[in-house]
């Protein structure tokens, strides 16, 4: 729900106003105007009369919000949110952020190595999976705890934070010691307890979306970690399930207006995933930026005929090198930099 306050309105009037709110269980969220004032309402408000509210003589208006998500939600902060990632910004009209890495830790000169390739190509930060969730049980799992502390070394090396996946909740305090960008991966995008733990963290969010959930549901599960507390969360699109054989997703690029038109959180853009495909991964890269994405999400190793998991969707260092080459001109063109 937001009501808007008429001009001139008495400091003591709004403060009536939030008090009355909050006394019903409402979270008042209040924005201030040249002219006006718009409260927006958080919680339970089918218990709100919106006659009696609007028989207020300093009430101008009264409007309920259709959309269930009210944190995310751009109607009640108009500003894009810029995320701060260990000194690395991302949102915001201005920079791109490219985020480099291979999908597993092997060990600790592999970190390393590629983290300084990345560093050289342009990457801001390092991706790397210490924990993987794979379809298969007899797959690679991950390193676990010894490749975070990969990552960190590799952090060490270069200056680059590092981003990697949660996936339960007793890693929460190995992850709030050592991870600057706490991924919650798509088969966690509904994971509703491990959101709500993750929202009592004070790092950062990366959030996929699920493999066949509709924005809506995905904007709800950013909700669910807002709602904790924790109100820095990125979006990351890496593509859905659909009836399309010829790439590992349907990567979708409309979501990109669509988050920015709807919420004022950033969204960054996975490639890797969405296409399967490392010829691919340059030109949905390409177009991800031309879109407005704040961000790319890339696989890179330097032997990926080799790599641990997803050897056939990584670029190499010097690949990755003319990818960002060719998005910062894009970058450009749409008045950004990279």
């Amino acid at each position: 729900m937001i009501i808007s306050t008429k001009k001139g309105t008495p400091q003591e009037e709004l403060q009536k106003i939030i008090s009355g709110f909050e006394a019903q269980g409402l979270e008042v969220t209040l924005i201030r105007g040249t002219d006006y004032n718009v409260f927006g309402l958080v919680g339970d408000t089918t218990k709100i009369n919106d006659k009696v509210v609007a028989a207020n003589p300093w009430v101008e208006s009264v409007t309920r919000v259709s959309a269930p998500y009210k944190k995310a939600n751009r109607l009640f902060h108009a500003a894009d949110t810029i995320v701060d990632v260990a000194g690395v910004k991302i949102g915001g009209k201005e920079n791109v952020v490219v985020i480099g890495g291979p999908c597993s830790v092997e060990c600790e000169q592999q970190a390393v190595d590629i983290a300084k390739a990345v560093k050289a190509a342009g990457g801001r930060m390092l991706r790397g999976g210490a924990y993987k969730p794979r379809t298969s049980p007899y797959a690679f799992q991950g390193l676990g705890t010894e490749g975070i502390l990969d990552l960190v070394k590799a952090r060490e090396e270069t200056g680059l934070p590092i981003v990697s996946e949660l996936m339960s909740e007793d890693r929460i305090d190995e992850f709030e010691e050592y991870v600057d960008l706490v991924q919650i991966g798509a088969r966690n995008m509904q994971n509703f307890q491990l959101l709500k733990a993750v929202g009592k963290m004070k790092k950062p969010v990366l959030l996929k979306r699920g493999l066949a959930n509709t924005i809506e549901e995905w904007i709800m599960s950013a909700e669910y970690i807002m709602a904790g507390g924790n109100e820095n969360v990125i979006f990351c699109e890496r593509g859905i399930r659909t009836f399309e054989p010829y790439t590992r997703n349907t990567l979708d690029l409309s979501v990109i207006p669509i988050i920015k038109e709807k919420t004022h959180l950033p969204i960054v853009i996975d490639p890797s995933h969405a296409t399967g495909n490392w010829r691919y991964v340059e030109a949905m890269s390409l177009a991800a930026v031309a879109a407005g994405a704040d961000g790319l999400i890339i696989e890179v190793h330097t032997d990926p005929e080799h790599a641990w998991s997803d050897g056939a969707q990584t670029l190499k260092p010097e690949k990755f090198r003319q990818v960002i080459d060719k998005c910062r001109a894009v970058a450009h063109v749409v008045g950004r930099d990279i």
